[in-house]
């Protein structure tokens, strides 16, 4: 194939989002005799899209290099606006302020307006953002979003308007950032904008949904985005983002399997060129490990998710107060809610309202779901109004406040149901029977927690079905709580100190079925071990 013929096929690809085509027929037109700047972006972006980030910033320093020849001064801006971006989204903020300086430096040499102004804005206007300047954020967004449409670019007025719900987001105005979130999706989903603004668009949109905890929004954007990344399956950079997302929708419907595997997925997509996704691999991986009650896993995965420099919170201070060390898990989730910004505190607020409980510090649980009571009010969505009612029913349970707490939590139940959030949904009902046991309704108490213990064994959650089947009352004297008779028998025997074949002997049963008894029993229990067991039947009555 001819020098030529390879540029034609690169640039047919490239433009049908064949991106490793596109790659692989513009480097060989290179290594033929080289690319003019336009196709050495077009290669640079193909490279970068395939996960060969580095070899991807060399051909756009190339192309930069290229434009500054040719005297296109406002493509070479461009370029170095880019490099800026990219090397931020790496975590490289030195070499990309450097860049940042050299476009500024050229975008001041150009005689006329350019929509290169605009990009060159972007970089300035994320360091405000994440430097905690929302309100300045705001105003540079503004400034590109103007630029923008004077100029008519479609890439540069996505993403100013993607700033602009990002930093009202941040400035507490929740419903006014996703009704700007909604505006920006249209232009992606309508396929008017190039490959790499579609996907920071898809990625920060999906990511400040759940922070804002607009799960529905979340789940629609989310399935977008992974449609998305299928027509484009050698595309690397958020496909890695696109599966920590569903992981988390994964995670809070139920489908815990799905979600270990879809953080696996991000975790590896993380390490071949989407870095952003390498937290919610982690993080989403630790959660599920966490509920599961595998505590020393989920710390791994938590410091794992602390890689990226972003804290793993509120997830490791639950896993210190299921290790039942609630003054640890307080000091961490304070300093984490008191650094944290607007959105992000709201997102601990739930988790700080269940370990002040713990410790306990009622006034510090009750701030906490009236924080949590002021959001709902300001940003009525399900899952906010939620939180904010299984906070206030909790709150006013500890509080001695059965009757208000389980209308609290009988609404925060109803609410989960219609999310199809069953964890949450049957925590909910554990503290209904808590509060139903409170009035005096043992029989209420029973079923609720009946209910959940039931839920939380299909779940997968041993420390939270332990936690039903603690609280749980059986009027047959000596019986053990979620327990079947056969699996008192075999219980009663573990703690005898008799060996699976010797239990099998003795019931007439098969040394399999004694397994998965055991299995079951430790499930139930929330144990992990015969010590566990022999010491629980002990203490529970159970050896006599």
């Amino acid at each position: 194939m001819t020098a030529e013929a390879g540029l034609d096929q690169g640039r047919s690809a490239f433009h049908e989002h064949r991106w490793t085509e596109a790659f692989e027929s513009f480097r060989d037109a290179d290594q033929r005799g080289g690319l003019p700047a336009a196709d050495l972006e077009r290669l640079a972006t193909a490279e970068i899209l395939t996960g060969n980030a580095s070899s991807g910033l060399e051909s756009l320093t190339r192309a930069h290099e290229e434009y500054l020849v040719i005297g296109d001064i406002p493509a070479a801006a461009r370029c170095a606006a880019w490099m800026a971006m990219h090397l931020t989204h790496l975590g490289e903020g030195a070499r990309a302020g450097g860049w940042l300086a050299r476009g500024q430096r050229l975008v001041n040499e150009l005689a006329e307006p350019d929509p290169v102004q605009g990009f060159l804005l972007i970089p300035e206007c994320l360091g405000k953002l994440y430097g905690g300047d929302p309100q300045g954020a705001l105003r540079l967004f503004s400034q590109a979003a103007d630029i923008g449409q004077r100029f008519q670019d479609r890439d540069l007025s996505a993403l100013a308007l993607l700033g602009t719900g990002q930093a009202t987001l941040e400035l507490g105005r929740a419903e006014e950032g996703l009704r700007i979130f909604d505006e920006v999706m249209v232009a992606v989903t309508a396929g008017e904008l190039s490959a790499v603004p579609s996907g920071i668009v898809y990625c920060a949109v999906i990511g400040n949904c759940h922070v804002a905890f607009d799960l529905e929004r979340a789940l629609q954007w989310t399935a977008a985005l992974d449609r998305w990344c299928r027509d484009r399956p050698d595309m690397v950079p958020f496909s890695g983002q696109c599966q920590a997302h569903r992981a988390e929708l994964f995670r809070l419907h139920g489908a815990w399997a799905e979600a270990l595997e879809a953080a696996a997925v991000a975790q590896e997509r993380s390490g071949r060129g989407d870095p952003q996704a390498l937290y919610g691999g982690h993080y989403q991986q630790g959660e599920v490990q966490r509920l599961m009650g595998k505590l020393d896993l989920a710390e791994a995965s938590f410091l794992q998710a602390a890689r990226s420099g972003y804290e793993p919170q509120p997830g490791l201070a639950l896993v210190s107060l299921a290790r039942g060390d609630p003054k640890q898990a307080q000091t961490m989730i304070r300093r984490a809610a008191g650094l944290a910004d607007t959105a992000t505190r709201r997102h601990l607020l739930p988790a700080l309202v269940d370990i002040e409980l713990a410790v306990p510090d009622l006034p510090a649980a009750r701030q906490g779901a009236e924080e949590l009571a002021r959001f709902a009010r300001q940003c009525p969505m399900p899952m906010v109004r939620a939180v904010a009612n299984q906070a206030n029913g909790a709150v006013r349970l500890a509080e001695g406040d059965p009757g208000d707490a389980a209308q609290a939590l009988r609404q925060a139940w109803h609410l989960w149901l219609g999310l199809g959030v069953p964890y949450e949904a049957a925590r909910c009902r554990v503290l209904i029977g808590r509060a139903c046991r409170d009035l005096g309704d043992q029989t209420s108490a029973r079923m609720e927690f009946e209910a959940a213990h039931a839920e939380f064994l299909e779940l997968g959650a041993a420390p939270a079905a332990a936690w039903a089947a603690s609280l749980m009352r059986n009027d047959d004297a000596g019986a053990p709580g979620p327990l079947t008779a056969r699996e008192a028998e075999v219980l009663k025997l573990v703690a005898s100190g008799q060996g699976n074949r010797a239990i099998a002997a003795t019931l007439f049963l098969s040394e399999k079925t004694v397994a998965r008894h055991i299995s079951n029993i430790f499930l139930k229990l929330g144990l992990s071990s015969r010590a566990a067991a022999t010491r629980y039947a002990f203490e529970h009555g159970l050896t006599g």
